[in-house]
């Protein structure tokens, strides 16, 4: 198999960091980026932030990517989250696709979430789309002096997702040959997620909003390898897709009406 250069983001905790490892330990060099703990330091919740990534990675690679990997993500009940999950990761994309196109077979991959598939507040949904970044914190903070913080980051992911499919078959994107998907993982035990799971009464909750029937919770090594094959060069004709790794959640929440 030919050695492909990987950026992932959100590289050292969680989904990130186990997509990272399974690529090393298949022969591939990869550059990770996170706040702390990564080859490239980075906040993606703010402009810097993300202008300082794609500036970094150039350096790094010569110029040169063969796929991308955004992982990074917040689920606090606040802004930042909405910042890091939809502006950062679209930041990310976007900056880094020019050197996508100069790779070989060039991938790129995001996560979303099977909790997108909720109803999500429109204000927040519609000012992200629209690039309104401060628009979308106001809606966001709206939500938190409403007391609906924890609704933050559902819009973050659907949003994240409508973006995928409007983008993935646009001239930047699949005209140019780089396949953009996501993955929509359920549940995920995670340091994110090991404070929801550890009080049984807002895993009850959780579980309610997600229920997992295929072997229940997932571990960051059991979504890896769906991001690993998204951008690989056997992906040649997948793209603007969101593949559900959520243990049958969306089956049983939309059942066959998905459809």
């Amino acid at each position: 198999m030919p050695r492909r250069t990987y950026l992932v983001t959100g590289a050292a905790s969680g989904i990130g960091r186990a997509t990272a490892a399974r690529l090393r330990d298949g022969g591939h060099t990869v550059i990770g980026a996170d706040l702390k703990g990564a080859d490239i330091s980075a906040d993606l919740a703010t402009p810097a932030g993300r202008t300082g990534l794609v500036q970094r990675a150039d350096e790094l690679t010569g110029g040169r990517l063969d796929a991308v990997i955004a992982c990074a993500g917040l689920a606090h009940p606040d802004p930042v989250t909405l910042r890091v999950n939809y502006f950062g990761m679209v930041a990310s994309l976007e900056g880094l696709r020019p050197l996508l196109a100069a790779g070989t077979d060039p991938r790129a991959a995001l996560v979303s979430s099977a909790i997108a598939i909720h109803p999500s507040d429109p204000a927040i949904v519609d000012a992200a789309l629209a690039g309104d970044e401060a628009a979308a914190v106001a809606a966001a903070q709206a939500a938190v002096d409403r007391g609906e913080g924890h609704t933050i980051y559902g819009a973050s992911k659907q949003a994240i997702a409508r973006w995928l499919r409007r983008t993935a078959v646009t001239e930047g994107w699949a005209n140019a040959g780089i396949p953009l998907n996501a993955v929509a993982p359920g549940t995920v035990v995670t340091p994110m997620t090991a404070p929801l799971l550890d009080d049984a009464a807002t895993r009850e909750v959780v579980d309610a909003s997600l229920p997992m029937p295929l072997n229940g919770h997932a571990r960051p090594e059991q979504i890896a390898p769906v991001l690993a094959w998204l951008t690989s060069a056997d992906n040649t004709h997948v793209t603007g897709q969101i593949l559900f790794a959520d243990g049958g959640a969306d089956a049983t929440l939309r059942g066959e009406t998905g459809w």
